[in-house]
């Protein structure tokens, strides 16, 4: 699924796809907005230090605002757990039709993220036919920042429900006991979990036992911004317990591919030598997959909520 060189789809021509983020972000964003243009879709950035938030707008105002301005779909992203749903509401109230897409909300959720890395590795597995059955029975370790990670839970969400075998990795600040029944609530927006047979959640904190008999191993951005004092006990002994390298690699027998959303500290989560060899990783590759993934994601929503043309956007 290239994501360069790729022609240009009538599927939303005429739309107005508007990119909300409250929040920094360099890929998710431009991702979602080269996704939007390559369906023919017009965009606009919305930039918080230059609106009207400064004014004393509120937020769903300035969403309202954009509505009003004829905006088809709203791109949102927020520090604050469950505004993309609190938008749709709202919206919803007044009797608008415009489409919110979550791009990721506080500690909640990042469902785009999880999906482009479910394909990143089920393209990984099985190359000629990338499904979800490829994860199935597949041992994935998540390690790092689980506490603060919207992108750990959606993909824990995302892989146990096609059958992976899901074991989280970090030390007891940054990953409570409390996740080992992380499962047992349903899906966010559900009532009850639509899976009728996940895969495991299991809890390890030693990384290299973990790694041991992995298939792939996701590290996770330790999201100072988030944190409390005295969560880590300094970067370097993090590294030391819980970063990747080739040598860690290496001493587990562990010949995987390593996955991390972005953006990555180098040194920290995993080391710069690692992160530069593209065949060890597939970070690079991520990132690429996030553009067609998205154009799917848009795409499907807009057919959702009313006609739109249907080219072939393989």
């Amino acid at each position: 699924m290239p994501a360069t060189g790729a022609r240009r789809l009538p599927a939303l021509q005429g739309r107005l796809v508007a990119t909300l983020f409250f929040e920094p972000s360099t890929r998710t964003r431009s991702s979602f907005e080269l996704a939007a243009k390559r369906l023919s879709a017009d965009v606009s950035s919305f930039s918080p230090s230059s609106s009207s938030l400064s004014k004393g707008e509120s937020l769903l105002d300035t969403a309202r605002t954009y509505v009003a301005m004829g905006a088809d779909m709203l791109v949102v992203r927020h520090r604050c757990t469950g505004v993309p749903r609190q938008l749709a509401e709202a919206l919803e109230r007044t009797g608008e039709r415009t489409v919110i897409l979550n791009a990721g909300d506080g500690l909640h959720s990042h469902p785009s993220q999880g999906l482009l890395d479910l394909y990143t590795l089920a393209y990984h597995f099985d190359a000629s036919n990338p499904r979800p059955e490829a994860l199935r029975g597949r041992r994935i370790v998540i390690v790092g920042d689980i506490l603060h990670s919207r992108v750990a839970r959606s993909n824990l969400w995302a892989l146990t429900a096609c059958g992976a075998e899901v074991v989280l990795c970090g030390p007891p600040t940054l990953l409570p006991d409390a996740f080992a029944d992380f499962l047992a609530e349903p899906p966010p927006g559900q009532v009850s979990d639509p899976v009728d047979k996940r895969g495991s959640l299991t809890i390890c904190r030693d990384l290299d036992a973990a790694l041991k008999g992995a298939d792939a191993v996701m590290t996770l951005r330790l999201q100072k911004e988030r944190m409390r004092q005295h969560l880590l006990s300094g970067l370097d002994r993090y590294h030391r317990d819980y970063g990747l390298s080739h040598e860690r690699l290496a001493r587990c027998g562990a010949s995987i591919p390593v996955l991390h959303p972005g953006p990555v500290n180098r040194g920290v989560e995993m080391s710069g030598a690692l992160l530069d060899d593209l065949n060890a990783n597939l970070v690079e590759s991520q990132v690429s997959n996030g553009i067609p993934i998205r154009m799917a994601l848009l795409y499907l929503m807009a057919a959702a909520e009313s006609s739109v043309d249907s080219p072939a956007l393989g």
